[in-house]
């Protein structure tokens, strides 16, 4: 199985630019795709990208999804597990990590001071 990303050594990424709501995220989360595509209906692919909360901004659902998705917290703050209302769950600090199995379902999401994720999401090999 080929894999769907360019060769690119280190360059700076533009912070400023290229952000965009993913269908059904609330407004003040945006992602920036920094390398690949995942074709979900097909199920294959794999994709790295940023994602980015304003402050104060949160999800009310748990999400599921059938790929893999790695997790790394680059900095700021979020909570997992918070009620629709935005309250309660378990804070995390920068540095931290999660990786989710197809079908795991975790959220909702809370992010206090505004944060960013790096996250890579795939599918297993055919």
């Amino acid at each position: 199985m080929s894999v769907n990303k360019a060769h690119d050594e280190f360059y700076t990424l533009d912070l400023m630019h290229g952000w965009e709501t993913p269908s059904g995220y609330p407004a003040g989360m945006e992602q920036k795709i920094i390398s690949g595509a995942l074709d979900e209906t097909n199920k294959r692919g794999t994709r790295t990208r940023l994602l980015r909360f304003a402050p104060g901004v949160y999800t009310t659902a748990p999400f599921v999804h059938e790929y893999w998705e790695e997790v790394f917290l680059v900095q700021g703050d979020l909570t997992v597990g918070n009620d629709k209302r935005g309250e309660g769950g378990k804070s995390y600090p920068a540095f931290t990590y999660a990786c989710r199995p197809p079908g795991a379902v975790h959220g909702p999401f809370l992010s206090k001071d505004g944060c960013i994720l790096l996250e890579i999401h795939y599918f297993d090999p055919v």
